[in-house]
């Protein structure tokens, strides 16, 4: 007999945003399960109390088996592959009659795509970023110099190593090109809506947006890598 499916979700791929998730839902009384493809992320996960983690790709039948996605409501797909994503989320309501599957975009022209292909929610990266930002005073300022859903953006996670000569300064005091914005922090179990004097620490993740060709830039201004 298959145990009742409410509370069970199942999360694929991602890791800062997996984590933030599964802390969220897990407070909520939720049952959460997480797959991912890196025995690093694996790890850092399972750190978390309450958080079932199962290391393999989300995309393959077996491992979605293992993990129990037959007994999940709701699977999302975290991952940075759009088609990874969509796979994932189409294996598990085709192959585990899963009620509800939710899969995160990172190009806003694939939603329709994804809802056509059977995925009940679709979340946009770019959009998402984009409200965060347009919250800020200084969105006004960027509107004429980033087209943002015409494919000139970039949206990135930076990850802030011990060694970065930006920790402990003030957003404002680093000298990011002039094209390039950090949209949200991601610290422990927090997401944050960062100003100008907002300090950056070491294991922040940092959801940068970037005009294409500046990404690179940025990651070298914030890790010195």
């Amino acid at each position: 007999m298959k145990k009742t499916r409410n509370k069970e979700i199942l999360l694929i791929g991602g890791r800062s945003k997996a984590r933030s998730l599964a802390s969220s839902l897990i407070s909520q009384g939720y049952h959460v399960t997480a797959i991912n493809d890196s025995r690093e992320d694996c790890m850092k996960l399972a750190e978390m109390q309450g958080l079932t983690v199962y290391y393999g790709d989300g995309t393959k039948p077996y491992v979605l088996d293992e993990a129990g996605a037959g007994n999940c409501q709701i699977a999302i797909a975290l991952t940075s592959k759009d088609e990874d994503n969509l796979v994932a989320c189409q294996m598990c309501k085709r192959n585990f009659d899963v009620k509800k599957t939710v899969s995160l975009v990172s190009d806003p022209e694939k939603t329709e795509f994804f809802h056509q292909m059977g995925v009940d929610s679709v979340v946009c990266a770019i959009s998402a970023v984009t409200n965060i930002i347009q919250q800020q005073a200084f969105m006004d300022d960027l509107v004429n110099i980033i087209p943002v859903g015409l494919g000139m953006v970039q949206i990135i996670e930076v990850h802030i190593p011990g060694d970065a000569t930006v920790s402990g300064k003030k957003l404002w005091e680093i000298d990011l090109p002039k094209e390039v914005v950090v949209g949200c922090i991601l610290r422990r179990d927090s997401a944050l809506i960062p100003r100008g004097d907002t300090r950056i620490n070491v294991g922040d993740t940092l959801v940068v947006i970037a005009r294409n060709g500046q990404e690179n830039a940025a990651i070298e201004v914030l890790t010195g890598r």
